[in-house]
């Protein structure tokens, strides 16, 4: 499958969305600066997460997009149409937020037909249009039901559908999965990224959860401190993180500086190692062709497909391993206070740029 840049240059669309030095400051003394110089272009029919911490500006951004903040400097771009002064309701966009915000004492078919009624859409292009967008999100059978008679998973979908059936250009969801639990979570996660693909609109995605934004995302913009840390595909961030922030952000960093570096890895400079690639071995057992440090195993964590395994070097400070459950290494089944060495492939070695946002 082409990626989403590749179509875009092949049918020589506009981006969906840019973004030229963003900024937002809230009042204050001195002032709030919720996002510091943001550049960013989004493909048309790219599925683009912004991944951040609490107050990193991500949401921020997302509302700015959406109209519902003003820019204190800056431009944004939809579709190559300058729409920074414009009023929401003259932004080819809709939003879907985390508590789906569905009026309880209409049907479901009614709901979704809500905006097309505002904008005065006859009622028989309004029914079919709000048939065939609770198609898209596979709610086709449920149009007279309430949305206090639907699953958490339910509801979303019918938000989405109301979104959807405006046909917008863009699509912006604020953090949609964070009231579901974590099963459900799971399964709206692949929902979404089929649902995404079929209607074939780009969808922009908040969120604060790593393996969601790894999950669902063609590109993934990591947020710090109001500012853009790195743009890239799932694997570019996780593999190739462009900052310590990054990452220790994206997953689990085992991140090695200094003297400890040196000791570890015989070099200088700031280096991380993912625990996946890490194996918990017996001192001395076996190795060839792999690097080596010798540890104390300080605490064990099963966690059903895999065990967890924190482990005190040495050299001065810990690292953790993951170990797949029915894995010889799992089976081993080490104990706390047990001492093992960690190996691992020179090439699995990550080179952490020094350098910061700021």
């Amino acid at each position: 499958m082409a990626s989403p840049d590749a179509s875009r240059a092949s049918s020589g669309a506009a981006p969906a969305i840019v973004l030229t030095g963003l900024r937002k400051e809230f009042p204050g003394n001195p002032p709030v600066v919720a996002v510091d110089g943001a550049d960013l272009e989004i493909a048309d029919g790219e599925f683009f997460s912004m991944l951040g911490p609490s107050g990193s500006g991500k949401t921020t951004v997302l509302r700015m997009i959406a109209g519902f903040e003003e820019p204190t400097a800056g431009s944004i771009e939809l579709g190559g149409r300058d729409v920074t002064r414009a009023q929401p309701y003259d932004r080819d966009v809709n939003t879907v937020f985390q508590d789906y915000a569905l009026f309880p004492h209409m049907s479901v078919l009614e709901n979704v037909e809500y905006g097309l009624r505002v904008k005065k859409v006859g009622k028989a292009e309004r029914r079919a249009r709000a048939m065939e967008a609770l198609e898209q999100v596979r709610l086709a059978d449920l149009p007279a039901r309430r949305p206090g008679a639907l699953s958490g998973g339910q509801r979303q979908r019918v938000a989405l559908a109301r979104a959807l059936v405006n046909r917008p250009k863009v699509l912006l969801l604020d953090e949609p999965l964070g009231a579901l639990d974590l099963k459900l979570r799971e399964q709206m996660q692949v929902e979404l990224k089929a649902i995404q693909r079929d209607v074939g609109i780009t969808f922009l995605f908040v969120t604060h959860d790593q393996e969601e934004a790894l999950t669902l995302s063609d590109r993934i913009a990591v947020f710090n401190a109001g500012r853009i840390e790195q743009v890239g595909t799932a694997r570019e961030v996780y593999e190739q993180p462009a900052s310590g922030f990054v990452a220790g952000f994206v997953g689990t960093s085992n991140l090695l500086t200094g003297d400890v570096a040196s000791a570890v890895l015989g070099r200088q400079g700031a280096f991380s190692i993912r625990p996946e690639k890490l194996t918990v071995a017996e001192r001395g057992f076996g190795g060839d062709g792999l690097m080596r440090a010798p540890g104390t195993v300080v605490e064990v964590v099963y966690a059903g497909p895999v065990t967890r395994y924190v482990v005190g070097l040495d050299a001065g400070t810990r690292l953790i391993a993951l170990q797949q459950n029915g894995s010889a290494a799992a089976d081993t089944g080490f104990e706390r206070g047990t001492a093992v060495d960690l190996l691992w492939h020179p090439d699995n070695v990550i080179t952490v740029p020094t350098r910061t946002a700021h």
